[in-house]
């Protein structure tokens, strides 16, 4: 049976005054997931290139991977930004220790990360193919809450999820699923690993026991220095078929990796049998996964701005019929308040989907540009 729901549906989702679009100065097309930092939160563009953005805006910063930062002083519709030319004959590729600059990381991660209780402001979003074709999209306004910002393992083996982070619903402002002919391949399995990936101290848990791991051979390259920050490229390739690809920019005087975007590539693993919710078995086989970290400064420490994650080129096999399916979840994180110990209530339960519980009616802006491509899919009957 086909089923939509629509929360809050209008033509446009934007509730402010104005809107901005960030292109490549060279190209003129659209540069999404830049970021935009103003004195008091921050936004991201969307795959269109636009942001929410009043007209009353000064003296914020625009950045985006692989381009100049553009710090404007007033409000504009349209932002160029130029892209961060690499000269590969002026600047001398050195080989570079993967490994130290991980170890060190964790080693002092709460020392250069913000590691007390705090409380976010974000939007969630989560998008899902099957064959290529949009079948399920949901964005919500939330708080966020983390204990430390970092992955507490023990608590995590321990399945204590709400130790470490909690999540509440304020508004489902879309929510549509048209899941006719798309095969229900959700598990009843929520393991201490998933709860692992909104952190970015997991994934480096996770690149240095993968690094550690027999017959694992891993590069890094610097590809360019401006003196503060540097950009990193990284290999990782193991003996079971996993590949891992990615860039990083590490800021040199603080000792921190300020953007992370890496992908796992997983298609040389085997497949396996899985059962979904309803006991029905088939075959999962892995695919890609793409991560990205994107951090700011401020009072000296390191804070989330994004986590995002794309799986692609992931399939399910059942019936004799095959699948090819695909996702993104982002959390932009727009504003940061320091916490108590006590985090959320009510909150989400993270063993569910996060658009099974129940949102919390709230009364508030948003800060929410859809695409195209998501407002063809919510007007599609």
């Amino acid at each position: 049976m086909k089923q939509i729901l629509i929360f809050s549906l209008f033509f446009s989702i934007l509730t402010y005054s104005q809107k901005i679009q960030i292109l490549d100065a060279e190209t003129q097309k659209p540069v999404s997931g830049a970021r935009i930092i103003l004195a008091d939160q921050l936004v991201y563009t969307n795959e269109d290139g636009y942001a929410p953005l009043e007209a009353a805006a000064k003296g914020f910063e625009v950045s985006a991977a692989g381009y100049k930062t553009f710090k404007a002083n007033s409000y504009q519709d349209i932002i160029s930004l130029k892209p961060a030319v690499i000269d590969i004959e002026e600047v001398k590729i050195v080989d570079v220790d993967l490994k130290e600059i991980f170890e060190d990381i964790q080693k002092n991660y709460h020392k250069r990360y913000y590691d007390q209780p705090s409380l976010y402001d974000v939007t969630y979003k989560a998008k899902s193919f099957s064959n290529n074709k949009l079948y399920f999209l949901v964005i919500a306004d939330a708080k966020l809450w983390s204990k430390s910002n970092a992955y507490n393992f023990r608590d995590g083996f321990r399945k204590k999820y709400d130790d470490i982070l909690q999540m509440q619903l304020n508004n489902v402002k879309y929510l549509k699923s048209n899941s006719k002919g798309v095969f229900n391949a959700k598990t009843n399995e929520f393991s201490h690993a998933e709860m692992g990936d909104y952190f970015f101290s997991f994934e480096i848990y996770r690149l240095l026991l993968t690094m550690n791991t027999k017959n694992t051979k891993f590069s890094g390259r610097l590809l360019s220095d401006d003196g503060e920050e540097q950009l990193i490229s990284m290999r990782i390739k193991t003996e079971n078929g996993i590949n891992i690809e990615g860039e990083m920019h590490y800021n040199k005087a603080d000792k921190v990796i300020t953007y992370f975007e890496v992908l796992h590539q997983q298609t040389g693993l085997a497949p396996y049998k899985r059962k979904n919710t309803e006991g029905k078995e088939y075959e999962f086989q892995f695919g890609d996964v793409q991560l990205i970290y994107d951090f700011y400064k401020k009072d000296g420490k390191y804070l989330p701005a994004l986590k995002k994650t794309v799986s692609d080129k992931f399939f399910i096999r059942y019936d004799g019929k095959e699948e090819e399916r695909k996702s993104t979840t982002e959390t932009i994180y727009h504003t940061f308040s320091k916490s108590d110990k006590k985090g959320l209530e009510p909150r989400i339960d993270f063993t569910k989907s996060i658009w099974e519980n129940i949102p919390v009616k709230e009364d508030k802006e948003s800060g929410i540009l859809l695409s195209r491509e998501e407002q063809a899919f919510l007007n599609e009957n």
